[in-house]
């Protein structure tokens, strides 16, 4: 067995979960007592967030790069972000490291393909819904058509993660929100949407609505499982 890398903190609620999925999935592979081989380096989010919304995104790729060195230093064989919004610096981890770097992106589009759908909603951060290292990845690499809710809506979403899921606070009222969201997406055509944040996976789940929902947290980390275990 292969072990993972894991950059998380950011929030740890959601990395809680890759974690905890990692660990279930080798399970049910193995059987008996089996569990992963991983390492996690965990951020103080209060950080990353104020040098977000500070545009101070230099210094973020500065620090991302620094927890994957020190997790390959450590033994990790590859390295998960475990995070939509921090793949913006995906490239410049790669660059800076000799081990794989299981992009999140990737991972969900290939499960996207997988089902033949090709047109999705993407909801996420603000940088993650507007700016186009996550688009642009799914549009030029796997030919996905990627749209956006309205500035409103973003605004919404973008909100809930910030203010309440990455705080651990589930509100129904919030899930109300995201689903009258999905249901504009889905009127605007989107076959499918994209949880394109570890925490929106907290709060909203298939079950909640009919269109396909791609839950990048379980689809992540089900892929750091598949590397470990080739």
């Amino acid at each position: 067995m292969k072990t993972i890398g894991l950059i998380g903190g950011m929030s740890w609620e959601s990395s809680s979960e890759y974690y905890r999925i990692i660990n279930k999935t080798v399970k049910e592979r193995l059987g008996g007592l089996h569990s992963a081989q991983c390492i996690m380096y965990s951020a103080d989010f209060e950080e990353i967030e104020n040098l977000q919304h500070q545009g101070k995104w230099e210094e973020l790729a500065t620090l991302m790069i620094n927890f994957a060195q020190r997790l390959e230093g450590a033994g990790a064989d590859c390295i998960v972000i475990c995070t939509n919004t921090m793949h913006k610096m995906a490239e410049e981890v790669e660059d800076n490291i000799s081990i794989p770097l299981l992009h999140i992106a990737d991972a969900t589009a290939e499960r996207i393909v997988e089902q033949g759908l090709g047109r999705l909603g993407l909801l996420g951060t603000t940088f993650t819904m507007e700016e186009d290292f996550y688009k642009k990845r799914l549009q030029e690499k796997y030919n996905i058509e990627v749209i956006i809710p309205s500035q409103s809506d973003r605004e919404i979403i973008d909100r809930v993660i910030y203010n309440e899921l990455c705080l651990g606070t589930i509100r129904q009222s919030s899930k109300e929100k995201y689903k009258e969201v999905i249901e504009r997406l889905t009127s605007d055509g989107a076959d499918g949407v994209i949880l394109g944040c570890t925490e929106i996976p907290l709060l909203i789940s298939q079950e909640d609505v009919e269109i396909p929902l791609f839950d990048t947290t379980t689809i992540h980390a089900k892929s750091a499982v598949e590397f470990a275990l080739k």
